[in-house]
């Protein structure tokens, strides 16, 4: 999308925000910090310009980790409302529809599709994908100054943990003056800074930190270190009391390993997904897209954090990574060289 058609979308959505009256927002399934921000961020604005807006969270991914108890969700719905047909549908940070949940709102009058993922696949009537915005929460904050709505202290919160959770605490490439300016007008409308950190990074429950433990302690490398891997069976789950949203970050470490190119988490599923495999994929550097990895399997997600859910065995999955990092690791190489000899 060149600069000229983002405009031209942007003010669309702006018309849509204006003229439409009755809303319901989603986001992908199993909702990371960047989906909730943003999900409550645009419930917020909505709101207050006197609209009505109502957040649908699947049955499923209900209760939130314990990490993003900041986040109420009161009053959400988990069913497609009656009138759907009539309402403006939102999907925020949702990448494909496919795969979600939240498929179920797809017959809504207006499908407004509001992401920053790259390899979005457009399936809105109205798609606003911006890569260049550090966050699906970024857009938000972008929508409120445009429609001169300042956040309210619950809004600020929301986008500001959108902010932080997807720029790494401001440590990841996406990181840009903009994303520092947007912080600091979030913390002058009231957000608890100290708090917010609190909740999504300490207080650890010590059934996560046992399942960390065991995923380090499964640490595989390949490749001279280039690919720093590990997996977490069922039975290490049951074994340390965790549920699955207590593997969110082991991942980070392991990318944190000194030499990584690459970082991979695979854990078993249970339940009606017994049998498949979900698979987090983190790049330590800009010589490996991941999200190239994951669509080939049938996910996706952003150049450096991605994944997908697969019946691949564990084998089987390490033999399908390996030579798919190589091959970009090399073309990088070559790429370098090539500029060299220029």
């Amino acid at each position: 999308m060149s600069a000229l058609e983002e405009v031209a979308t942007r003010d669309q959505v702006l018309e849509r925000i204006r003229e439409d009256s009755r809303f319901v927002l989603a986001t992908h399934e199993h909702p990371d910090g960047d989906a909730l921000g943003s999900l409550v961020g645009m419930h917020e604005l909505l709101t207050a310009i006197g609209k009505q807006s109502e957040i649908f969270v699947a049955a499923e991914d209900l209760p939130l980790p314990h990490e993003y108890r900041l986040f109420a969700l009161d009053g959400a719905i988990d069913e497609a409302p009656a009138d759907i047909g009539e309402r403006t549908v939102v999907f925020l940070d949702c990448g494909n529809i496919d795969r979600n949940s939240a498929s179920v709102l797809r017959s809504g009058a207006q499908l407004l599709n509001i992401d920053h993922h790259h390899d979005n696949t457009r399936f809105g009537t109205l798609n606003y994908v911006v890569p260049a915005a550090s966050c699906t929460a970024e857009i938000i904050w972008d929508l409120m100054h445009r429609l001169q709505v300042a956040p309210t202290p619950a809004a600020a919160q929301a986008l500001y943990v959108g902010l932080i959770t997807d720029t790494g605490r401001f440590m990841y490439e996406n990181t840009s003056p903009r994303a520092h300016r947007m912080a600091a007008e979030l913390i002058e409308a009231g957000v608890d800074v100290p708090l917010v950190y609190r909740c999504l990074y300490e207080e650890m429950r010590p059934a996560k930190l046992a399942l960390t433990a065991l995923a380090l302690g499964a640490m595989r490398r390949f490749d001279s270190g280039a690919l720093t891997l590990s997996s977490l069976s069922a039975e290490d789950f049951h074994k340390a009391g965790a549920s699955e949203h207590d593997a969110e970050g082991i991942v980070d470490q392991l990318r944190a390993v000194q030499g990584t190119k690459v970082a991979v988490l695979v854990r078993e599923l249970t339940g009606e997904r017994a049998g498949e495999r979900k698979v987090s994929l983190r790049a330590a550097d800009g010589g490996v897209d991941v999200s190239l990895i994951a669509r080939a399997q049938g996910g996706g997600g952003h150049r450096r954090a991605a994944g997908f859910s697969t019946t691949l065995e564990l084998s089987e999955l390490i033999a399908f990574v390996r030579p798919a990092i190589s091959a970009q690791l090399h073309a990088a190489a070559d790429g370098r060289a090539t500029a060299t000899l220029a």
